[in-house]
């Protein structure tokens, strides 16, 4: 086993992000005004600002401003609220979970499930190790399963060896999916705690989440992952002080104070999930719209079997209605018969796989919806603030790639083709909280444009506005000051810049996966590899690579136009575009780094990235 991680053994994960109500209400302050500026600037890009010379870039342009606009909108609306951290306390037996419990004071059964394929033996036994060191002050059935569909003979045999539960199968059918429904159909735990291969539990996972099952519609609750293993690297104020002793430290500590920590050499992947789960996903429990991530999570096993038997029944009556179409375009009548039609209905039942999980590359997030729009019941979901389990990072770019669009294509294949946004029974603020989801992953379909236009400009000196005057900066710049400002004080003691990076070098995989669902394939299910690849992967990042170069030999011929002259270049627009590309490069400029980046050969060095 490849057992790099063991030298961050004792790294501690951050604590959550505290509740401040003043920040809070300077956020919102700084967001509205955002907001309205943003229109005032995109209602003038409209109607006063195109160039009429040049339309056919111009209105493209302007189009993706607006979208990013809207996107603008539902990310604040998603990050509006705040609530206080609390901790409920823990509960004692079934029957402060579930009043309808038979025997009401026998002890809670939780089954500890880990869902494995190819990952080593030996990394599932160390989570295996952590499961059993949980902590708890009542008494608690605590059941560890191993859910190997590699029917391996080594897994086995770990899982004898550590008296814990081995469950497989003949068939890979529905993949993850499909394993942990075969899993329920063999357990009987009160609740599930889902666990990938390399999940590593903390002893405080079950004594500081139980307790929100006290509220008896409470489905799941979804704990934040850590990758323990990213490189930390240094903070500006260390840099600084190390090349330029006293005044550096001086210097950093100023732009900390003001821009939050800034870290240098760390995370060359962008996989440090703070943002997402103690911000994005933490601000959705006002809506009840915190969705499921799958590792780490803990559900409620009735809620889980009821979403199978909603989405059972849903598959079911799709097939009648589809097959009733079919028909009655046939025959050319206007109904079916009902001793038919109840046969059609016999014969999907019979074909439609009752799963508790449904087979999708993002069945966790499909299942969230499932018992959102549940009106009838009311199931609510939880993103809980502390981090309560560790586990690998993605180690290469073709990892990384693997993963993010699963995510993307996962998400974007629910969106198409499950309607997932007009389902009957979520509320208006769920379905905005989602919708911000969804939106999130056609970004690349402005991206683009925005990353490629300063070197248009710069090449040809047809400017997509019509004139870089006084007039459009007066417009951008109070837009552009006061969205960073807000967005920094929205996301304080999370570092956004990296975040937003990440999102504009992720635009190939996010157009290879729009295209991919819009043609209708399908997403296939590939396991995220554990393992380190040792190559490099520049030929992941081309399009990366197109957009620095494109960039930097545009700024080159600009501004040798302005030298020459007799172009329709002017100082304003070079300078402008330069700036805004040297941005895009500087975003670019990280996901190639990573295409390049090597992992440390010890722990040495580990601890100096």
């Amino acid at each position: 086993m490849d057992d790099y991680f063991r030298a961050f053994e004792d790294r501690r994960p951050p604590e959550p992000l505290p509740y401040n109500p003043w920040r809070e209400a300077l956020w919102q302050f700084c967001a509205v005004i955002a907001l309205v500026v943003g229109a005032w600037y995109i209602d003038w890009r409209w109607t006063s600002s195109l160039n009429y010379d040049a339309l056919w870039f111009a209105i493209p342009l302007a189009l993706a401003e607006t979208c990013a606009y809207i996107g603008l909108i539902l990310f604040v609306y998603n990050l509006w609220r705040d609530q206080p951290v609390v901790i409920p306390e823990a509960p004692v037996k079934i029957s402060d979970v579930d009043s309808r419990a038979p025997d009401p004071d026998r002890p809670i059964a939780v089954d500890v499930m880990f869902a494995t394929y190819n990952e080593d033996p030996e990394l599932v036994r160390l989570g295996i190790h952590d499961a059993r060191a949980m902590e708890y002050p009542h008494p608690i059935d605590i059941r560890i399963h191993v859910l190997d569909d590699g029917r391996r003979p080594e897994m086995r045999r770990v899982a004898q060896e550590e008296g814990v539960g081995y469950i497989t199968r003949t068939t890979n059918e529905g993949f993850k999916a499909g394993n942990l429904r075969n899993a329920m159909e063999q357990t009987h735990g009160d609740f599930i705690v889902i666990c990938d291969a390399d999940t590593r539990v903390f002893p405080t996972l079950l004594a500081r989440t139980m307790g929100y099952f006290r509220d008896q519609k409470m489905a799941w609750v979804q704990t934040p992952q850590w990758f323990y293993d990213l490189p930390e690297g240094e903070t500006l104020t260390e840099r600084l002080s190390r090349s330029l002793g006293g005044a550096g430290r001086i210097t950093g500590r100023l732009i900390e104070g003001v821009a939050g920590e800034i870290r240098i050499g760390a995370d060359p992947f962008v996989n440090e999930p703070k943002m997402f789960y103690d911000v994005i996903l933490r601000r959705r429990n006002r809506a009840n719209a915190a969705f499921c991530c799958g590792a780490a999570s803990i559900h409620r096993r009735e809620a889980v079997m009821e979403a199978a038997l909603r989405a059972f029944g849903d598959a079911v009556e799709k097939r009648v209605i589809a097959a009733e179409e079919e028909i009655t375009l046939e025959s050319r009548e206007t109904k079916v018969s009902p001793e038919l039609l109840e046969a059609i209905r016999t014969e999907a039942v019979s074909e439609v796989v009752l799963t508790p999980y449904r087979f999708h590359v993002s069945e966790d997030i499909y299942t969230s919806i499932v018992l959102h729009s549940d009106r009838e019941r009311g199931w609510k979901s939880y993103q809980h603030p502390y981090v309560e389990s560790k586990m690998l990072s993605p180690q290469d770019m073709l990892t990384w790639t693997i993963q993010r669009f699963k995510y993307a294509g996962g998400s974007l294949d629910i969106m198409f083709n499950d309607n997932a946004l007009f389902r009957p029974g979520m509320t208006l603020r769920q379905r905005m909280m989602y919708a911000a989801t969804f939106y999130s992953y056609l970004g690349p379909l402005w991206n683009v444009i925005f990353l490629f236009s300063p070197a248009f400009y710069l090449f040809t000196g047809l400017a997509p506005v019509s004139a870089y005057s006084n007039e459009f900066f007066v417009h951008i710049i109070p837009f552009l000051f006061m969205l960073e400002l807000a967005m920094m004080i929205g996301t304080w003691g999370v570092a956004g810049y990296t975040a937003k990076a990440s999102y504009l070098s992720f635009f190939p995989l996010g157009l290879k996966a729009i295209w991919t669902v819009v043609k209708g394939e399908k997403i296939s299910f590939v396991v995220t590899p554990k393992a380190r690849n040792a190559q490099n992967h520049l030929g992941l990042v081309k399009p990366q690579l197109a957009v620095l170069v494109l960039t930097a030999l545009g700024v080159i011929y600009g501004f040798t136009a302005l030298t020459v002259g007799g172009t329709s270049h002017t100082v304003t627009g070079v300078v402008t575009n330069a700036l805004w590309g040297l941005n895009n490069c500087v975003a670019m400029a990280g996901m190639i780094r990573a295409a390049t980046w090597q992992p440390p050969q010890s722990s040495e060095e580990g601890d100096s990235q």
